[in-house]
């Protein structure tokens, strides 16, 4: 069998084989075959690993600004009140239906228990009651609108 592969061995294929390093940009190609190899090598050079690894140069810092300081949202004002969280993902109602009342406005005071807003998920209406005894002072999400689990939707101060 030996002899077979490297009898037939040929400029064809050595071509062939020159032409898969250069088209996936190989470093180089080994064929072997029992103690018989054959090496292609491309263009790009292979990096030996030393077998003991040379210190690093000292790296001399870099006067550059912090991601996380380019990258950095402007502080959002403290919120004074509680916040009402969504409790799941789905679309926020404030009414019962398009031709009822909303549930609760700003303004309005609620108890502990009421039923200040829908959340429809998975065609399923959930009423959320409030956690919080108080007045409404703001609404931060539109009827219909999709909301995120633990989003923001209501302040009740």
């Amino acid at each position: 069998m030996e002899d077979k592969f490297f009898a037939s061995l040929d400029i064809d294929i050595l071509s062939r084989l020159a032409d898969i390093v250069c088209e996936k940009e190989l470093a180089e190609i080994t064929v072997a075959d029992g103690d018989k190899v054959v090496t292609v090598k491309g263009k790009k050079q292979v990096m030996a690993s030393p077998a003991f690894p040379m210190p690093a140069a000292p790296v001399q810092p870099v006067n550059v600004p912090s991601p996380a300081l380019i990258l950095e949202k402007p502080a959002e004002p403290a919120v004074s009140g509680n916040v009402v969280k969504s409790p799941i993902v789905g679309t926020y109602y404030g009414a019962p239906s398009p031709e009822k009342p909303p549930f609760v406005k700003v303004g309005d005071t609620v108890k502990k228990g009421d039923v200040i807003m829908i959340i429809e998920s998975m065609k399923l209406m959930n009423e959320v009651q409030s956690d919080y005894s108080g007045t409404v002072k703001e609404i931060l999400v539109q009827n219909g609108e999709a909301v995120e689990y633990d989003q923001p939707i209501m302040i009740i101060e």
